[in-house]
């Protein structure tokens, strides 16, 4: 994949389509176009019509670098430094998750009956992702996003701009640093069993934050925690969602329901999989256990 003549966009697309499917890549031919969107800024229908021009050295240099790099397995969205979300464009990197579109669903969901100036604690945030859609969807309600890590934090910050003074983020063990009440629990946190990690994709396995995925022997970890602490810090009322994976909604339901969690609901994303459980809190349910 070195420079060694200028090509012409047609000719180096389709070079790098044959490498990336060469070095295993899924999606070989849709990265290959959004290397080659991203770096000439182009659309498809400019491609159409000028796919003879020659590329400049500076652009076929970047191109060729992202593909070549892309073979080694790293996250197309790492490498572009972006990816959109919720119909918002986020920033992310190697120190957050790359956020899925199944992880829509859990913003529809926290979104459904959200009250006026509702207050909404994201906990283990990420890249943000999850409040800042929640927070433009919503200008009228605030929030906090929790994490443990620092380096997450800084991305989540730069996403949550878009929100100004409305969001917050704190370095916190799950409810470590939290102060009040909330009217919406969210979170997306490591579900991954870890005899599982092995088995990932080399994109995930390799290249995103492994104490973002790793949620301990049996993946339930930090379920139980959050359902344990959660009533602490809900209205009553409120609302906990949380994103799962696609074999683990019976056990995480059993969970809330034995903290008290009333109206317990398992929800499917667009595959028909298992994906979001939510649950509403009912303190004298809890006072019945």
């Amino acid at each position: 994949m070195s420079v060694r003549e200028r090509k012409n966009l047609k000719s180096a697309l389709e070079s790098a389509i044959l490498y990336l499917q060469k070095q295993g890549v899924e999606d070989a031919r849709q990265d290959a176009w959004l290397f080659m969107e991203h770096v000439c800024g182009i659309s498809h229908s400019t491609y159409f019509v000028h796919s003879e021009d020659e590329m400049t050295e500076e652009q076929q240099e970047q191109y060729e670098a992202l593909i070549r790099k892309r073979g080694e397995r790293i996250p197309l969205q790492q490498l572009t430094g972006e990816t959109w979300f919720y119909g918002i464009c986020f920033f992310v990197n190697e120190h957050v998750l790359i956020p899925r579109q199944d992880t829509e669903i859990l913003v529809e969901e926290a979104l459904r009956g959200l009250p006026k100036e509702a207050r909404i604690l994201d906990l283990c945030t990420g890249s943000g992702c999850i409040l800042t859609a929640l927070l433009v969807t919503r200008e009228d309600c605030t929030g906090i996003g929790a994490d443990l890590s620092e380096e997450a934090l800084e991305v989540a910050e730069k996403n949550g701009a878009r929100a100004g003074s409305r969001v917050s983020f704190v370095k916190s063990d799950l409810f470590e640093k939290i102060e009040g009440t909330f009217d919406v629990i969210v979170s997306n946190p490591p579900y991954i069993r870890t005899d599982e990690l092995e088995n990932l994709m080399p994109e995930v396995r390799d290249h995103e934050p492994r104490m973002a995925l790793d949620g301990s022997e049996d993946g339930l970890l930090f379920y139980r925690k959050i359902t344990e602490q959660a009533g602490s810090y809900l209205k009553e009322g409120g609302k906990l969602c949380f994103e799962i994976g696609y074999d683990q909604g019976k056990d995480v339901r059993e969970l809330m329901e034995y903290r008290g969690f009333t109206e317990v609901q398992v929800l499917k994303d667009l595959a028909g999989l298992d994906r979001v459980v939510t649950g509403i809190w009912n303190k004298r349910s809890e006072e019945g256990t």
